[in-house]
């Protein structure tokens, strides 16, 4: 089968590697139908060391069950699937109090297990990891289905962890696929004024039709200015950050209201975090993380389903998996949000 292997920054490659088998009698084997390169694929693309041995790349996809272990008995050879970033048992604590990026027999796709953007993925822990989608959808709904594999989740994860309450202001400081959700879901949970920090318009645009009551362009002291003028200089009861560089963390100190939440989900490209003595006598507090997908697909999925919310508009590329390199360099140029590939 084909897959998509990096090798260091810049060289992504897409080759022929050896089709997937059943290995232990809780794995399955599931025909992708549609992954996709996720922003966090930017950041090995940008500065990955060289290697001999290139590093299967992609964790987010959907697709068809081709096989399965004599021990996953809930699902069948055929069903249409999502597969959450991280794998997980399902039934260990960490699973069991929706943790399941904590749990103890999971797995991370890629490196040298199977990948999202490729033909064929073994997926381990079949059971607690696969979301079966029941027969019948309609398939132009795919790419929002894909979408509830990482981004979506990862949205909602953000505006989960900051509770979120009826008629609160939020901030969301970035416009790239997380953001624009953590906007469909700062919506979802009755946020009464949602702000947007971003400055690429056709990403503010879509994040407006989302739900985005207001777009700010201005980054750093001029965008923290021009938040806390739209809110009366106090800044708002939440800020979601969908970044990870610390001039965005910067920005959210800057603009969460006195006794307000940061709820940070963009995987953080620094090593401390700085929140001092300031910002302990504000009262902020500071919450996020790597989102459990797989604890929010299920409550997710029937706002889907039901045309409720439609995240897979942040999809605003389609390639065949030869494509794939150019669409990494497609979106390291900041040329596409994010792009859906089709094996």
């Amino acid at each position: 089968m084909k897959a998509t292997l990096i090798y260091c920054a810049g060289d992504v490659r897409v080759e022929t590697v050896p089709d997937p088998v059943i290995n232990l009698p809780t794995d399955a084997i599931v025909r992708i139908t549609a992954g996709c390169i996720c922003g966090s694929d930017l950041w090995p693309f940008g500065s990955k060391e060289a290697s001999l041995e290139g590093s299967r790349m992609g964790h987010e996809f959907v697709g068809v069950i081709q096989a399965l272990g004599s021990e996953v008995t809930d699902l069948a050879v055929g069903d249409f699937v999502i597969a959450p970033f991280v794998a997980s048992c399902g039934t260990c604590d960490f699973c069991l109090e929706g943790l399941q990026t904590s749990c103890r027999h999971g797995a991370h796709w890629g490196g040298t297990a199977d990948g999202g953007q490729g033909e064929l993925a073994r997926v381990p822990q079949a059971s607690g990891t696969l979301v079966r989608v029941p027969a019948g959808f309609d398939e132009s709904l795919i790419p929002s289905l894909l979408a509830l594999s990482d981004v979506m989740s990862t949205g909602y994860h953000a505006a989960s962890k900051a509770n979120i309450k009826p008629g609160q202001s939020v901030t969301v400081i970035g416009d790239g696929s997380v953001g624009l959700c953590a906007v469909i879901s700062a919506k979802l949970l009755g946020a009464g004024r949602i702000i947007l920090m971003g400055r690429h318009e056709a990403r503010t645009a879509l994040g407006q039709e989302f739900g985005a009551t207001d777009v700010v362009a201005e980054r750093g002291s001029e965008g923290m200015k021009k938040v806390r003028e739209l809110t009366g200089g106090d800044g708002t009861h939440v800020v979601l950050e969908a970044v990870g560089l610390a001039p965005a963390l910067d920005m959210a100190i800057g603009v969460v209201r006195d006794g307000g939440v940061i709820s940070r989900v963009g995987a953080p490209q620094f090593p401390t975090v700085p929140l001092g003595f300031t910002e302990f006598m504000r009262n902020v507090t500071l919450t996020g993380g790597v989102a459990p997908a797989r604890a929010y697909i299920d409550r997710l999925l029937p706002l889907v389903l039901n045309g409720i919310i439609n995240p897979g508009k942040v999809f605003d590329q389609s390639i065949s998996l030869d494509q794939v390199p150019a669409g990494y360099q497609a979106m390291a140029d900041r040329t596409a949000l994010k792009v859906l590939v089709r094996p």
